[in-house]
């Protein structure tokens, strides 16, 4: 089935979390008094972090104090959407929950993310963000109208899927421990991501902790860091904003779907009011029915009134747009995370994280450059 109600898949869930394995670790054991004998001697040459000197002093090994990333990202999110209203060509808003329901709503993106950053202190990572990201929605879900006994059943299906580009801005922070090689992690990041489609940016908020232990290899400056953590994303629930019809369903089509629903309508219409005409005067006071025959009336009403406006605006001669708002949540807002940080020197590291459990999964590949500051 071809592309139909847009609105549906407005939003793009985003999520720009990005975690590099580095952190200021204090060293212990008999076997590594060397180097921190070694460490605490030749100090810490560089600005940043604050209380860099005094930390090393005391035998504590710091990164490098600045650096640079860029990540590949992916990710895949079920959806809940709901509140759905929707208006033509600028006129009333209308409610249609019972109209259009979702049997699956899923969000998935592929983003390049630039991420510098800088310790400001000896256990506090800061960092900025920058991702660029195609995206986009599928939904199935189907149309319901009202039958006669006041209950709704399903006359149709619609499976639809958009693409979007978005672009985000956003900052973090980590404030981290370690000791020993095993370190602990609480990255968090707030970003806001702008789609084309929606009259405002989105803001998504992210808590990842994380814990892991770093292994060493013959060469000092190499090593090869393990974790296991969590991953919950919040983000704005509300999204607004307009499009053409023109651009996702053929105008022929549409006014096809509308007509049809018209003829349920005035069917169903037909049946209800033979229904009520059948009942004597004492049925017709009975609670239980006079309850049916309103539900019915208010229920065809609405089906109606959604139908009247969208057929207003194919045949206004105008370019016809709908406008829409919804609410959306996430199935699941935790899922679980392993990830690993391959360290060539002290300057350049591969990594790679991968997020399961729940109903969404995300991927995530970098390389990362750090330099003194």
């Amino acid at each position: 089935m071809k592309q139909f109600l847009p609105i549906l898949i407005a939003f793009i869930l985003i999520s720009f979390h990005v975690f590099s394995q580095v952190y200021t670790n204090k060293i212990v054991g008999e076997k590594n008094q060397t180097l921190k004998d070694s460490i605490e001697k030749q100090g810490y040459p560089f600005a940043l972090p604050i209380w860099g000197k005094k930390a090393a002093a005391k035998g504590y090994q710091l990164p490098y104090s600045a650096g640079i990333s860029i990540n590949y990202l992916w990710q895949n999110s079920e959806l809940v959407i709901d509140d759905l209203m929707v208006g033509f060509n600028g006129g009333e808003m209308h409610n249609l929950d019972e109209i259009i329901r979702f049997d699956k709503a899923t969000s998935s993106a592929n983003a390049i993310n630039i991420r510098p950053d800088l310790w400001l202190f000896p256990f506090l990572n800061v960092y900025g963000i920058l991702a660029f990201a195609k995206t986009s929605t599928a939904i199935d879900a189907g149309i319901w109208m009202p039958s006669l006994d006041s209950t709704w059943s399903q006359i149709g299906a619609l499976s639809t899927k958009a693409n979007f580009d978005a672009t985000s801005l956003g900052f973090g922070m980590t404030p981290t421990f370690g000791v020993g090689g095993i370190w602990i992690a609480l990255d968090m990041n707030f970003v806001w991501t702008d789609v084309s489609a929606l009259d405002k940016p989105v803001f998504t908020f992210v808590f990842g902790p994380r814990v892991g232990k770093t292994f060493k290899f013959k060469n000092p400056d190499m090593n090869i860091a393990g974790w296991v953590g969590a991953f919950r994303l919040n983000y704005s629930a509300a999204t607004s904003g307009s499009i053409n019809l023109s651009e996702i369903f053929p105008t022929t089509e549409l006014q096809a779907k509308v007509n049809q629903g018209f003829e349920k309508v005035n069917e169903t219409s037909m049946q209800v009011e033979s229904w009520w005409s059948s009942l004597t005067p004492v049925e017709q006071k009975n609670p239980v029915n006079a309850s049916k025959y309103d539900a019915a009336n208010k229920a065809l009403a609405k089906a109606s009134g959604v139908l009247t406006a969208a057929d207003g605006a194919l045949n206004d001669g105008k370019s016809a747009t709908v406008e829409y708002s919804l609410d959306k949540s996430l199935k699941n807002k935790w899922n679980f995370l392993i990830g690993t940080q391959f360290q060539i020197n002290r300057h350049l590291m591969l990594r790679a994280e991968y997020g399961f459990l729940g109903t969404r999964q995300q991927f995530v590949g970098g390389l990362q450059y750090r330099f003194g500051l």
